[in-house]
């Protein structure tokens, strides 16, 4: 039997034109209904992803508003997790070279959770930029190609930084 996209279906019930409708198994499927696919779980972890940047970055608008930074990093943490996956996640923090940068960013996240949340923001921004800092120079040259962001860059105080974060030769 083949496999469709889903095991139920609408279909119109009653009289022609009637608005009643039935929702029946589908005769061609094996009577399984629909799975997360990868790219559902990839959306469903951007849209993670992205909540935990915008709550991460309101509580520290909010005067490190400790609930917000708590779950903007569990948020966060979980959309990277959804994105990759969980054995990629896993094997990413824990690489041998990246332990430093993981336990300062995973340290962080634990201080914010237990309420010092100017700390743990400390922590977690050093953190981040170390296990990072391998995308940066991909980073900055997308940048520099969007039309009003590249000419933002090339301004005189602002190039020489980024020249510098742009360089760093060391990969993920």
């Amino acid at each position: 039997m083949e496999d469709g996209p889903s095991a139920w279906a609408l279909h119109p019930h009653g009289r022609p034109g009637g608005s009643t409708w039935l929702l029946v198994s589908d005769p061609r499927s094996s009577g399984r209904c629909g799975h997360l696919g990868s790219e559902s779980t990839e959306e469903i972890g951007m849209g993670l992803t992205g909540f935990g940047v915008f709550f991460l970055f309101f509580g520290m608008i909010l005067f490190f508003d400790k609930a917000l930074l708590a779950i903007g990093n569990v948020l966060f943490v979980a959309g990277l997790a959804f994105v990759i996956g969980l054995e990629r996640t896993f094997r990413f923090f824990f690489q041998k070279h990246k332990m430093k940068a993981t336990g300062f960013f995973l340290g962080g996240v634990f201080v914010v959770l237990i309420g010092w949340p100017l700390i743990g923001m400390i922590f977690e921004i050093y953190g981040f930029f170390l296990l990072f800092r391998g995308f940066f120079p991909v980073v900055v040259g997308f940048i520099r190609r969007v039309p009003v962001l590249g000419s933002l860059l090339n301004l005189p105080g602002i190039r020489s930084f980024v020249d510098k974060v742009g360089e760093s030769n060391n990969m993920v």
